[in-house]
C-alpha cells in the first residue's frame, strides 16, 4: 500500500535543498512537445509526488503527465430527453495537430450566460501534441466555445489567447464568468497560468484570464479576447545559487471565479501549495476591479490585487488568506466562491482533509469537512484587505468517496484514486441562505448529492441533517454543479448519476427550483438524452471526465420572471470526452 510521506517533516523549514527540490522540482512547465511530455528529465519533482504524497487538480495532472491513454470505444444508452438539446461546445475535427495527430479529451467544464450569449470553457488535450504559435491558439491548455443563440449551438474557438506562449502557458482548470456594463456583455476566462522551460527570468504560477468581449447577433456575431491578465501569483519563491542558479515557487492550483457586479468587483479562489509550513495546502482570495474604481480597472481591463504586482524576485502577497495550512498538513483543496449581490459580502467553501485522509498519519483521524466561510464586505477593501481571515466559520463532516474507485473514473495515472467531495455553493438572498452541496457516502455507498444550508452571515444550520438532493438511490452520484440562483432565489444543482452502483453508464440530472430551506427531497430532471460508457471512452487526459461539472442561471425577460438554467458536463457519447451543454427555462 502507498503512503503518505509525513508532510510536517518534508516541509519543515530546516528542509535541505535536496528536499525541497524533492518537493517542488520548480514548478515549470515542460517543453511544449509530445515527446517532452514523457521525458525523465523534464518531469518536475512536484510531479512525481502528485498522487503519492500530494493530490492536485486535472489541471496539475494536465501540466505533469501530459497525454494518458484510456480506452476504445463506446456503448449509448437513449434516455429520455427533458432539457432542449443536449450540445456539443467543440468541435472534434479542431482537436487535431498541426502535424495531424487528434487529441481525445476536452473535459472538466465551466459555462456562464449573459442575454443571448454562453461561452463555456474546458480542459483541451490538443495541448499534448501541439506547439506554440499553433493556430486557433490550440496550444493552450483550455479551450473555449461561444454561443450567441443561447445555448443552441456553439462554435469552438480553439484555445484561450495567449501571444507569448514560448513564456507561459495556460493549462486547464478553467472558470468562466459573465458581466454586462455598458451595452457590452463581458465573459472573464480564468484557468491556471504556469511557465514554460522557456521562460528563464520567472518560474512563478499563477491564475491568469482573458477578457472576451461578445458583440452581434447570430452568424455575424463574434467574441474578441484579451491577452492574459494575470489574478494571482505565486506568493513564495525560493532561489539557490548555481550554477546555474535555480528558483522554485509554489503552485496555484484548482481556481473558481464569482462575480459582484453591484460593486464592480470579480473574485477568484485558489488553493497555494507552498515551499515552506506556512503555505502548504493555503486556501486563498484574490480580487479584480472590473469597475469598482479602487484599483483603476474597468470591465474590459481589470486590475487584480496580487497579479501585476510582485515578481520573482519580491512576490506579492495573498490578498486574503481564507484557510491557512492545517497544523497536521492536511490537505485543504476545492475552494469555491459566492458573492452576496445585496451586501458585497464573500462565501468561500472548500474540502479539508482531502487525499491525505487515505493514509496513515494524524490526518487518518482527523475529519474530512466541507468547510464553509463568511468574509463580510467592510474586510474586502482595496487595495489590501481590512482583515486577516474569514469572520465567521462553520464546518460539516463528510463521509468521503475519496476511497471510492468508481467505474470507468480515472483520478491519477499512478493508483487511479481519488474522487473528491469539493462543495459548490450559492447564495440566496431571497431566503437568507447560503447552500453548500457536495457527494457524500453516509446514506447510501455510492453516494448521494447533499445540500446544507447555513443562514447568511452568522453560518447557523437551517436545514439540520443534509438534505438527500437525488431522488434515486441506486447508483453512483457525484461532482455536482450549483453557481447561483434563480430569480425567485432558488437553487438549480446538477450531477453526474447512474442508474446501478455496477455499471460505467452514466448521465447528467438536475434538481432545479430547489428551496434553500427545504428539508424534502425535489424532484429530479434527466439532462442527458444519450448515457456515456466511461469505461469504453478513449481520453487523453487523467482524469478523463474531469474533477467538476458546472452550470449557471441567468433571469429572462418575457419569461413571466423567470429564469433560464444552464448546464455544462464533459459527455463520452463520442468515444472521445467533449464539452456538452443543456439548457432549460424554469
Amino acid at each position: 500500500m502507498k503512503r503518505f510521506v509525513n508532510r510536517k517533516s518534508i516541509l519543515s523549514v530546516v528542509v535541505a535543498l535536496t528536499l525541497i527540490v524533492a518537493f517542488t522540482g520548480g514548478i515549470l512547465l515542460r517543453g511544449h512537445s509530445a515527446s517532452a511530455a514523457s521525458g525523465p528529465t523534464t518531469k518536475s519533482k512536484f510531479c512525481s509526488k502528485l498522487g503519492k504524497t500530494i493530490q492536485a487538480s486535472a489541471g496539475a495532472q494536465m501540466y505533469c503527465f501530459g497525454a494518458q491513454p484510456n480506452g476504445p470505444a463506446i456503448h449509448n444508452r437513449p434516455v429520455a430527453r427533458t432539457f432542449s438539446g443536449n450540445v456539443d461546445a467543440a468541435n472534434p475535427a479542431e482537436d487535431v495537430s498541426p502535424a495531424g495527430v487528434q487529441s481525445y479529451g476536452q473535459s472538466e467544464t465551466s459555462i456562464a450566460a449573459a442575454s443571448h450569449y454562453a461561452v463555456e470553457a474546458w480542459n483541451d488535450a490538443t495541448t499534448f501534441f501541439t506547439n506554440c504559435g499553433a493556430p486557433q491558439n490550440k496550444e493552450e491548455g483550455t479551450g473555449l466555445g461561444f454561443s450567441a443563440n443561447g445555448g443552441a449551438s456553439f462554435t469552438d474557438l480553439g484555445g484561450l489567447a495567449n501571444a507569448a506562449c514560448t513564456q507561459n502557458l495556460y493549462v486547464g482548470d478553467p472558470s468562466v464568468e459573465a458581466f454586462t456594463s455598458g451595452g457590452k456583455t463581458y465573459f472573464y476566462v480564468s484557468s491556471l497560468f504556469n511557465s514554460t522551460f522557456s521562460n528563464t527570468t520567472d518560474a512563478r504560477s499563477h491564475i491568469a484570464m482573458d477578457v472576451c468581449v461578445a458583440s452581434g447577433q447570430g452568424s455575424t456575431a463574434t467574441l474578441s479576447c484579451s491577452q492574459p491578465i494575470i489574478v494571482a501569483s505565486s506568493s513564495e519563491c525560493v532561489t539557490f545559487p548555481g550554477p546555474p542558479p535555480l528558483t522554485f515557487c509554489s503552485f496555484l492550483d484548482k481556481d473558481f471565479l464569482s462575480i459582484d457586479p453591484v460593486h464592480g468587483l470579480l473574485y477568484a479562489t485558489f488553493t497555494e501549495i507552498g515551499l515552506s509550513p506556512a503555505t502548504v495546502d493555503r486556501e486563498e482570495l484574490a480580487v479584480c476591479d472590473i469597475g469598482n474604481g479602487a484599483l483603476g480597472g474597468t470591465p474590459a481591463a481589470p486590475v487584480c490585487t496580487n497579479g501585476a504586482s510582485g515578481s520573482q524576485a519580491s512576490p506579492a502577497a495573498p490578498y486574503l488568506v481564507v484557510a491557512p495550512t492545517d497544523p497536521n498538513f492536511c490537505e485543504n483543496m476545492g475552494a469555491y466562491p459566492a458573492a452576496d449581490l445585496a451586501t458585497g459580502d464573500v462565501y468561500v467553501a472548500y474540502e479539508h482533509n482531502w487525499g491525505t485522509a487515505l493514509f496513515t498519519g494524524p490526518c487518518a483521524s482527523e475529519p474530512v469537512q466541507g468547510v464553509m466561510n463568511f468574509i463580510p464586505h467592510s474586510c474586502l477593501t482595496l487595495p489590501a484587505a481590512s482583515c486577516s481571515g474569514p469572520a465567521v466559520v462553520n464546518a460539516v463532516n463528510i463521509v468521503s468517496l475519496q476511497g471510492a474507485f468508481i467505474p470507468g473514473y480515472n483520478r491519477t495515472p499512478s493508483n487511479h484514486c481519488c474522487m473528491n467531495d469539493f462543495p459548490r455553493l450559492a447564495v440566496s438572498d431571497t431566503y437568507s441562505t447560503v447552500s453548500m452541496v457536495w457527494n457524500d457516502g453516509r446514506f447510501h455507498l455510492a453516494g448521494d448529492i447533499l445540500m446544507q444550508s447555513m443562514n447568511l452571515g452568522t453560518l447557523g444550520n437551517v436545514t439540520g441533517t443534509p438534505v438527500v438532493l437525488n431522488s434515486d438511490r441506486g447508483g453512483w452520484h457525484f461532482l455536482p454543479g450549483l453557481r447561483n440562483v434563480n430569480q425567485k432565489g432558488q437553487l438549480n444543482v446538477s450531477w453526474y448519476s447512474r442508474a446501478s452502483a455496477n455499471t460505467a453508464l452514466t448521465d447528467v440530472t438536475a434538481a432545479v427550483d430547489v428551496n434553500p430551506r427545504t428539508k424534502a427531497t425535489p424532484h429530479n430532471i434527466l439532462v442527458t438524452n444519450v448515457s456515456s460508457d466511461w469505461n469504453a471512452v478513449s481520453s487523453d487526459i487523467f482524469p478523463n471526465f474531469g474533477d467538476y461539472t458546472d452550470n449557471y442561471t441567468i433571469g429572462t425577460t418575457g419569461l413571466g420572471g423567470g429564469s433560464r438554467d444552464f448546464v455544462a458536463w464533459s459527455d463520452g457519447r463520442l468515444g472521445d470526452p467533449q464539452p456538452f451543454e443543456a439548457n432549460t427555462f424554469s
